[in-house]
């Protein structure tokens, strides 16, 4: 099944490469959306605070007007409102947090960085089932790096949503390009879901240690040496970046692209990658250069936040025995959650 799953996601990802996305701005049809959300509640366990980073690149905000449906109505999108009210604030948004699944190189043990490799078949698994995690969220747009191992993750989670939507990878990197890449039917783009990839949300790039065993780093360079490099907030490996480099690039895009996304009522799902997350992650809970070098994410397990008032809430990680008990949905997210069993039962 998750051969067949992972051979189904694969065709429809393709890998952007280290170009500059400022110009990701896209339009997704005209019709106005309402959200449904449903918080969940939280465990901690999974997360040890870090910290957090703001930087200031200017780049395009995104305003997908919509065809994805947002969490106040999960099962239609109307198309005859003004396409103004798809602008107006919303109450409440959900952001879903996913690290990829188990790289080829992880599995070997080597430094991978911004190097492009794919899943193995134990990270398919752990993106499948970070699907099931997430499958009675809703999700209107999706991020992901530009690297295959995120953007694997992302289309194969979606697999498993049982809105049953289609992500669909948004090119718009020339005139060609979008327009060779057009849906000209209405009614697809509301079943359609834009994926938008980005190598600002690329791990953070390793330098001369990429594609070394870490057991070999460690004899080339000193334990004590590689230990400042994976570890500190500021120190970059050699020709690389350091932590608070990588925070850089992937704050200003989730601030500059992201979240106005959030604020207008979207809900969002990003694949990354341990470096770029936790920066992210460094932000929404404010946290401080020392607290972010001890934070550690699993691969393949779903973060939740929920977006209100200005504010990001932690509601958790689905990891437990039972999903409600978890998350402790919020009201909407259980509307939500309603509306899709009474939809497809």
């Amino acid at each position: 099944m998750a051969a067949a799953a992972f051979h189904q996601a694969i065709g429809a990802i393709q890998t952007y490469g280290g170009c500059n996305e400022s110009g990701s701005q896209k339009t997704f049809g005209n019709s106005s959306v309402k959200l449904v959300s449903n918080g969940h509640g939280f465990n901690d366990g999974l997360l040890r605070r870090g910290s957090s980073n703001t930087c200031g690149w200017k780049l395009g905000v995104i305003h997908a007007s919509t065809s994805h449906t947002s969490m106040a109505d999960p099962v239609s999108s109307p198309t005859n409102r003004n396409t103004n009210e798809s602008r107006k604030k919303s109450n409440e948004a959900a952001l879903i947090l996913i690290r990829h699944g188990e790289s080829l190189w992880n599995e070997k043990n080597l430094f991978t960085g911004c190097v492009d490799v794919p899943l193995t078949k134990k990270g398919v698994e752990e993106a499948l089932e970070a699907g099931k995690r997430i499958s009675n969220i809703p999700v209107d747009m999706i991020y992901t790096s530009s690297l295959i191992r995120a953007q694997m993750t992302a289309m194969l989670a979606m697999t498993q949503h049982r809105r049953k939507k289609v992500p669909i990878v948004i090119h718009n990197e020339s005139e060609q390009a979008k327009t060779w890449t057009r849906i000209f039917s209405e009614e697809t783009k509301k079943q359609s879901i834009p994926v938008m990839a980005s190598w600002q949300l690329n791990e953070r790039m390793y330098g001369e240690l990429q594609g070394l065993n870490k057991q070999e780093t460690a004899d080339r360079y000193g334990k004590e040496k590689v230990h400042e490099w994976r570890r500190s907030y500021d120190i970059p490996p050699p020709r690389g970046e350091s932590l608070e480099m990588c925070a850089q690039r992937a704050v200003a895009y989730f601030k500059e692209q992201i979240e106005p996304q959030l604020l207008y009522g979207k809900n969002v799902m990003i694949a990354a990658h341990g470096n770029s997350l936790r920066s992210i992650i460094m932000y929404l809970d404010k946290l401080t250069s020392q607290e972010v070098i001890s934070l550690e994410l699993s691969t393949g397990i779903p973060l939740l936040y929920i977006f209100k008032e200005g504010k990001f809430i932690r509601r958790g990680s689905p990891v437990g025995p039972t999903e409600a008990g978890v998350y402790a949905y919020t009201r909407s997210l259980a509307q939500y959650r309603q509306k899709l069993d009474e939809m497809l039962h």
